[in-house]
């Protein structure tokens, strides 16, 4: 047995030695051994401990088994180096990892990065039919398929070909140099294998948990040899049909600085089974995003081992609900009970984004809440409905899972209260995790002039309007933050937040300040990847106007006036559905501040441009 080369990061593993083909392969298992495997392959210049924080989340569902790829980490290199890191090389490794972890059953296949390129080797080659019952790729395409990928765009030259070919090659800039003689060696050995760490977690924003290990120099110049045996040779004769002979989910990093998107456009030509993902981070997925890689590998795994059928198109998870959960209790004791979440049938152009997330949306007991809880269910995320009231908050819940979810619950809380969102974000963390993507939808109307409007007005508007994102951004935002996964916070402000009215002067003055609260909120939250976007959405049909209050008049004289504004915006008829879209769209996109309806584009632009028309609009009394 060879001597140990670095200390291993994967803690409780239980590690063996697997020989093959002249080297000896490290390997580490985790979890129960009877139950399904999943395999972590790892890539350049990484070793196994790329996949620890992954292996850790799975491990209570799977038997986990990562191992060091020949010449990497505390495996052995072959001798001479060159020619022996072939992919058919790299496949008898495979084998004799899992002959030796899972005989006679099929394994479940994890890569990333070079690890991902081997897996697509493995499985779409005819000898490991029948090993493999899925696999899912990360940042590491198949070099047949990319073989095929640019012939076929050198042979019809279009501008978006052309553009595709050079934005791809100007990100492969690192292919070119590990193909000169010696330089990557003395490199890696030597000034950049010193400065690499500090410069990973930099550029990634990794955490600072001791990953890479100090094998890395020996690793990046031996793994080296990975490109040099490999690409020229595939890229130049791709095989004519390596077509995958099972279920393939690929995950894809939005944010690769080395790997295009495109590449994988047109994939279901040779993955008839494919589950796409999309991830708005950079390279290192594993190390900065191991709770959502491990929710999708979960859901993934479990589908296929339900035997339901895997396919689906770009922006559909092939999965279905192998039992529906028809009560917010019976939910909570499921995902209490570590049953995890059930995999379901999602829809929508956003599958593929929020697949899997939690979500927790406020004021979702109708209106744009219940559009926005229901929009991300039907995109297959977990959602938390929260409702002042309670029976409001479990018809969301019920709808969400009809929708979609893989499982919803209802929450009670009054965002105006500080120990109730306390209670709130304390109880969600405990019984479903750290939240993805937050909504701060609640809010209530107030209409009348500022002189008619009194104390308890005002601290009431405050309260729910402003105090209200101010909790949910500080205790769930807080979460996130700790987390270091990164998420996105949504707050919904209005038109008004921009549009001054002499009839809306405290409504208007809680959403400017919503407004200007999440301006500063990006930019402090940036460095942590959480995203944060303000939606404005203008004059929806919801039921606030059914609830608003107006100052200064009569009960009698305050029915006629909510009569009368709902019949407007009964007029105006813009859903909250289009809200709940664009809100989605938002998150995905990354975006800033988004007026939704033509009144609200055409008020924020009015604002920026002729600031003086804007006051003087404010000026004029509506006739309600």
């Amino acid at each position: 047995m060879p001597e140990p080369m670095v200390e291993p990061m994967v803690e409780n593993a239980r590690e063996r030695w697997v020989r093959s083909g002249g080297v000896e392969l490290c390997v580490a298992e985790l979890g129960d051994a009877s139950r399904p495997t999943v395999v972590l392959v790892h890539g350049y210049p990484d070793s196994k401990e790329v996949w620890s924080r992954v292996a850790a989340r799975l491990a209570d569902r799977f038997h986990v088994v990562l191992y060091d790829v020949r010449g990497h980490g505390r495996s052995t290199a072959p001798r001479p180096l060159r020619g022996n890191f072939t992919l058919e090389r790299l496949t008898d490794d495979f084998l004799a990892v899992a002959d030796a972890v899972s005989p006679g059953r099929p394994v479940h296949l994890v890569g990333h990065d070079w690890g991902s390129v081997q897996g697509w080797e493995f499985v779409t080659a005819e000898r490991t039919r029948g090993r493999i019952a899925s696999f899912t790729s990360l940042s590491g395409p198949s070099l047949d398929h990319l073989g095929h990928w640019l012939r076929e765009r050198a042979h019809r030259p279009t501008p978006r070909h052309v553009a595709q070919l050079l934005g791809q090659g100007a990100r492969s800039w690192y292919v070119y140099a590990l193909h000169t003689p010696l330089l990557p060696e003395l490199a890696w050995r030597g000034p950049l294998g010193r400065a690499w760490p500090a410069l990973l977690r930099r550029a990634e924003k990794l955490p600072a948990d001791g990953y890479p290990t100090p094998s890395l120099p020996r690793d990046a110049a031996h793994g080296a040899w990975l490109y040099r045996d490999n690409i020229r040779a595939r890229v130049r004769a791709p095989r004519p049909d390596p077509r995958a002979h099972a279920p393939v989910q690929l995950v894809t990093p939005l944010k690769d600085a080395f790997l295009s998107e495109r590449l994988y456009d047109g994939l279901e030509r040779w993955v008839p089974r494919l589950v796409r993902r999309t991830l708005p981070v950079r390279h290192w997925a594993p190390r900065t995003r191991p709770d959502q890689l491990a929710a999708w590998i979960t859901d993934f795994v479990t589908a296929t081992e339900s035997a339901e059928p895997a396919a689906s198109t770009e922006s559909t998870e092939s999965t279905e609900s192998a039992e529906s959960i028809e009560s917010t209790e019976s939910a909570e004791s499921a995902e209490a009970a570590g049953g995890g979440r059930p995999p379901v049938t999602a829809s929508g152009p956003y599958a593929d984004r929020f697949g899997g997330q939690l979500v927790l949306v406020t004021g979702a007991g109708g209106g744009i809440g219940r559009a926005t809880a229901c929009a991300f269910a039907a995109a297959g995320a977990r959602v938390v409905a929260v409702d002042l009231d309670g029976a409001a908050a479990a018809g969301t819940a019920r709808l969400c899972r009809a929708a979609g979810a893989p499982a919803a619950w209802a929450e009670t809380a009054d965002v105006a209260d500080e120990r109730a969102m306390e209670k709130l974000a304390g109880k969600v963390a405990a019984r479903y995790g750290v939240v993805d993507v937050l909504v701060n939808n609640a809010g209530i109307g107030l209409a009348g002039a500022f002189l008619d409007t009194t104390p308890q007005d005002w601290r009431r508007v405050l309260d729910v309007n402003l105090w209200g994102v101010i909790h949910g951004c500080r205790l769930f935002g807080r979460q996130m933050a700790e987390r270091g996964q990164g998420g996105h916070i949504v707050t919904v402000a209005s038109a008004a937040a921009y549009q001054p009215s002499r009839l809306l002067p405290a409504y208007t003055a809680s959403k400017a300040a919503v407004l200007a609260l999440s301006d500063c909120l990006r930019a402090e939250l940036a460095g942590r990847g959480i995203g944060v976007t303000t939606i404005c959405p203008g004059f929806v049909d919801t039921g606030i106007t059914a609830t608003a209050r107006f100052t200064g008049v009569d009960p009698q004289e305050e029915q006629r006036l909510r009569r009368r504004t709902a019949r407007l915006y009964g007029l105006r008829n813009y859903p909250p559905e289009k809200v709940a879209a664009a809100i989605l769209r938002a998150v995905a996109r990354g975006e800033a501040v988004v007026p939704v309806t033509v009144e609200a584009r055409f008020f924020r632009a009015l604002s920026r441009l002729a600031p003086g028309a804007t006051r003087a609009l404010a000026r004029v009394r509506p006739r309600l």
